[in-house]
């Protein structure tokens, strides 16, 4: 009994019915060991990284576990040969793992988060018809945190659930004027800006299963995630014009989807020989990117300009609210591949050898209409190594890891055809590659 009543501790703890989206790391993987393995983590993680790739994970920590990262990601991207400006993604990862009892059975909490150097949150909107890569323009700048909680029911399962957090903002700017044609000294000009910066929330849950020492399967589900940004204008003024006052108002309302991420179901295995110095995982992911919302801006605007019946003035209509194209993305199944050998230098030193691939198909259809939704089939490789000292003081029984990786993307040329020979923008093909380099520092206390 004490079994289910801690399974059902842990669901109550997380899930909540008021649950929201987006995720910021998905590019590029959290923390180096992970990311040099090609992100092929599910059945293999027990550090703050398993807050991320699968809860369940954090309950195979041997010990309070701390870690502090930083990474970099440099854009190289073109379209018909010429260099597309994306901003470059870095930041601050950290996290922890706290493991205990709960109910006599074995229990961890973990902590993980991004933080980036530049900005809290930034979220980029564009028209529909202008050209960008779409996976990779938009996400960069946001602020990332996720806590989870797992347990151990028997010696073979495995159970966590957590919930993520990112920044989501929300501006009013408010304009009042007086405009005074006669004696424009006379004009006057307030104005106001109030934004708020919020939080949105969304699932994760996880299991794994241990088929003996050596092997392991495991499952991971990542809730759909979305982060909107609503921003509301309204200008209210008089204009002065030859002894009569004019009073005029606009409002502007604009919404959009700026960064979306599929719901996502992985399925892993790991599998270690050479007692347990060489390890292999393979994850195969689901990702259902035929739920994708458009970045494309939905705005509206009234302008109300009560002009008086003796002036012969037209003010033109309102502009059409703005039309979304639905982009028709599809699902995808995302293969992983990692491998690590810890090989020992000595009785208190290792140094690990990890490398990954993954292959991730484009879900962007053709654009062959007006929407241009830049996007190619991305190959994924990375590597890594560091450095692992055992038991290097008296006072730190534990261990203290040092771990780099580099990661190398690969989005080969997609050439793009437009059925409307007059088309805007025409026929254009695009492709090229990022670099991400990152390193991790992190200390166990048994």
């Amino acid at each position: 009994m004490a079994r289910w009543l801690a399974c059902g501790a842990v669901a109550v703890a997380f899930v909540s019915p008021e649950l929201a989206r987006a995720n910021p790391i998905d590019t590029f993987g959290l923390g180096s060991r992970a990311t040099a393995m090609g992100r092929a983590a599910v059945a293999d993680v027990t550090d703050f990284s398993a807050v991320y790739y699968n809860p369940a994970g954090l309950v195979g920590a041997q010990g309070m576990d701390l870690s502090l990262g930083y990474f970099h990601a440099e854009h190289h991207l073109s379209m018909n040969d010429r260099e597309v400006e994306v901003e470059s993604a870095r930041g601050l990862v950290f996290g922890l793992v706290a493991p205990g009892e709960i109910l006599g059975l074995p229990f961890a909490f973990g902590l993980a988060g991004h933080l980036p150097d530049e900005r809290l949150s930034r979220i980029r909107t564009r028209a529909q018809e202008e050209p960008r890569f779409e996976l990779y323009d938009n996400r960069p700048q946001l602020l990332y945190l996720s806590t989870a909680i797992a347990v151990r029911p028997w010696r073979f399962l495995e159970v966590g659930v957590g919930i993520s957090y990112l920044a989501a903002t929300r501006g009013t700017p408010e304009i009042a004027a007086t405009a005074n044609l006669q004696d424009p000294h006379a004009s006057q000009l307030r104005h106001e800006v109030k934004a708020d910066l919020r939080s949105v929330r969304y699932p994760q849950a996880g299991v794994r299963v241990h088929l003996g020492d050596d092997w392991a399967v495991a499952l991971a589900y990542r809730d759909q995630t979305r982060l909107k940004l609503e921003l509301d204008t309204r200008l209210d003024g008089n204009i002065d014009a030859l002894g009569l006052e004019i009073p005029a108002s606009y409002s502007l309302s604009s919404s959009n989807v700026g960064v979306f991420l599929p719901r996502q179901v992985t399925l892993g295995t790991r599998a270690r020989f050479l007692d347990h110095r060489l390890t292999a995982t393979l994850d195969v992911g689901w990702e259902q990117w035929s739920a994708y919302e458009s970045s494309v801006s939905l705005s509206s605007a009234v302008l109300d300009v009560k002009v008086p019946p003796s002036l012969p003035v037209t003010i033109p209509k309102n502009p059409e609210p703005t039309r979304i194209i639905p982009p028709n993305f599809h699902d995808r199944l995302v293969p992983r591949v990692g491998v690590e050998y810890r090989m020992p230098v000595t009785e208190a030193l290792e140094v690990p050898l990890r490398a990954g691939y993954a292959f991730e198909r484009s879900p962007v259809p053709e654009q062959r209409g007006v929407t241009n939704f830049v996007d190619n089939d991305r190959h994924v490789l990375s590597a890594g190594t560091g450095v692992r000292l055992l038991k290097p003081l008296p006072e730190l029984p534990g261990d203290v890891r040092l771990d780099g990786h580099v990661q190398w993307s690969l989005l080969p040329d997609r050439m793009t055809r437009k059925d409307n020979p007059a088309d805007f923008v025409g026929d254009y093909h695009a492709g090229g590659s990022i670099l991400a380099l990152g390193v991790t520092f992190g200390v166990g206390f048994p």
